[in-house]
């Protein structure tokens, strides 16, 4: 899981934080401790982003345990509120290391972890009888317009790719939902797209360029056609004529009367 680019997450940190569910924090806080200080496990947490969104929005004393297998996003991560970083790689993760834990968070996460990883991770937190708001995961769907003939060949491409190695990619919401589903929790989602374009240049020419890479890696016969299609594309977006949508979903799972 390591290799993320902080520059990368600091420039998507305002698109992310306009696309959260925000209508899924009154059943969170429903489920939080109603007194004392409020124990948060981010897990993959990069540089902090999901905690400056959401700790401002609990109403606890709250501390963070911000964890990542990355040391570099560690040394810059930062949240509003006390926190400490652990650096720990997910699979190692288990109900007993989150004892005294009123809630486990993630940004980002579930697409890049295989089947085993999201149904280890919902074991021990459903073990550990603990809510868990897991956001900003990719579902498969990405609109542009005004549309291209390329786009569909480099969306299948792209989501191919996603799935590499045995990764969920855009089957790890409904994954996770049903790990955690099987082991009782209440599983809600809300989608939470990426909603791109004039607004944001900077990172719709980021992501534009990494979403068509990644499908020409997966597909190389693409590569002729993807220049052009760039080329199209920052014209696009020079007239502020392109408009993206990034569908991802975010999943509250709460504990059950069965867990």
């Amino acid at each position: 899981m390591t290799g993320f680019d902080p520059e990368w997450l600091e420039l998507r940190e305002s698109a992310d934080a306009e696309a959260r569910a925000a209508d899924l924090l009154a059943p969170l806080q429903e489920a939080l401790p109603a007194r004392g200080p409020l124990i948060i496990w981010d897990l993959g947490c990069g540089t902090g982003s999901l905690g400056r969104w959401l700790a401002p929005r609990l109403p606890n004393p709250q501390h963070w345990i911000l964890y990542d297998d990355d040391p570099a996003l560690l040394a810059k991560a930062r949240v509003p509120a006390s926190f400490e970083t652990r650096a720990g790689d997910l699979a190692a993760l288990r109900a007993a290391d989150l004892a005294g834990a009123s809630l486990v968070t993630a940004s980002a996460l579930l697409d890049v972890l295989t089947p085993a990883r999201v149904d280890g991770l919902a074991a021990a937190i459903t073990a550990a009888r603990l809510p868990a708001l897991l956001t900003l995961s990719v579902t498969g769907r990405v609109r542009l317009s005004p549309p291209d003939p390329l786009d569909a060949d480099l969306a299948a491409a792209f989501d191919a790719h996603q799935r590499r190695g045995g990764l969920l990619g855009p089957d790890a919401v409904a994954a996770a939902s049903e790990a955690f589903g099987r082991r009782g929790a209440d599983v809600r989602t809300r989608p939470s797209p990426w909603r791109l374009g004039p607004d944001r240049p900077a990172l719709t020419a980021a992501w534009l360029h990494g979403w068509v890479a990644a499908a020409v890696e997966q597909r190389p016969d693409l590569g002729p056609a993807a220049d052009g299609y760039l080329r199209r594309r920052a014209g696009d977006l020079h007239i502020a004529d392109l408009h993206v949508e990034v569908a991802h979903a975010d999943l509250l799972a709460l504990p059950g009367e069965s867990m």
